[in-house]
C-alpha cells in the first residue's frame, strides 16, 4: 500500500555524521549494500493481523498495560524516520524512510513504572530481543509497517516491525505482536544464541556479552 499523505518527518542522528558522508556513516566492517537482504531463523509466518485474535499486547512493569487491534494502530497518526541499517552479517543500507508509530508514544499510554528500565519485544513463532527501555524510545524509533512508501513484506516483517536505528537490525524485532516493560534484563533469541546484548554497531557488538 503507497501513502503519498504528509506525515512528521524523522531524521535519525546517524544519518547526519560528517554532513551525510556516505562513508562517515558507515559502521566499522561494514559493507554498503543497495539490496535489502531477507535474513532470519525459520519459516515466514503466516499472519493476518485482521484476524479477531490478532493483538498487539504492551504489559510488564506497567500501570496501564493494554492491547490494540492492528486497524488502531495504523488509525494512529503515523511518522516517517529516515534512518541507515546496519546488520550485523556486516552489511549497511543507507537512506531508508520507514513509516509507523513512534515507540514512546505507545510506551508512555502503558504508563512504566520507575523500575522498568528495559523492554523485551515478542514476535511471532516465539521470537524475542531485548533492549534497554532508553534505546527503544528514542526518538528514531517506531513500529513500522511500512518501508520507502510501501507496505513491508512478510519477510522483512509485515505486519508490524520494531524500528530502532542505532542497533544492529536484529534489534529491529520482525512481526511484533508484544511489549514487555521490565525491570531487569535478559537475553532474547539470538542474545542466547551467542549475540552481543546491547548490539551497537560503532562499538562492533556484535557477539557475547
Amino acid at each position: 500500500m503507497s501513502d503519498s499523505s504528509p506525515r512528521p518527518r524523522i531524521i535519525s542522528p546517524d544519518t547526519l555524521r560528517a554532513g551525510g558522508d556516505r562513508q562517515a556513516r558507515t559502521p566499522p566492517a561494514q559493507v554498503l549494500s543497495v539490496k535489502w537482504p531477507v535474513l532470519h531463523y525459520g519459516n515466514v509466518p503466516e499472519v493476518n493481523p485482521h484476524a479477531e485474535n490478532w493483538r498487539l499486547r504492551i504489559f510488564g512493569a506497567c500501570d496501564a498495560p493494554y492491547e490494540l487491534k492492528y486497524d488502531e494502530i495504523r488509525a494512529m497518526p503515523p511518522v516517517d524516520v529516515v534512518c541507515d541499517m546496519h546488520c550485523v552479517t556486516h552489511w549497511s543500507r543507507l537512506d531508508n524512510v520507514f513509516t509507523g508509530v513512534p515507540t514512546k508514544l505507545l510506551i508512555d499510554r502503558a504508563k512504566p513504572r520507575p523500575e522498568a528500565r528495559f523492554v523485551m519485544c515478542h514476535g511471532e513463532n516465539g521470537f524475542t530481543t531485548n533492549l534497554p527501555l532508553e534505546a527503544f524510545t528514542g526518538d528514531d524509533c517506531i513500529l513500522a509497517w511500512a518501508w520507502d512508501g510501501k507496505d513491508l513484506t512478510p519477510d522483512h516483517g509485515w505486519p508490524l516491525r520494531g524500528i530502532v536505528p542505532r542497533l544492529y537490525l536484529w534489534k529491529s524485532a520482525k512481526w511484533i505482536r508484544g511489549i514487555e516493560l521490565r525491570k531487569t534484563d535478559a537475553p532474547g533469541f539470538w542474545e542466547q544464541n551467542g549475540y552481543h546484548m546491547n548490539g551497537d554497531p560503532w562499538k562492533e557488538e556484535r557477539y557475547g556479552w
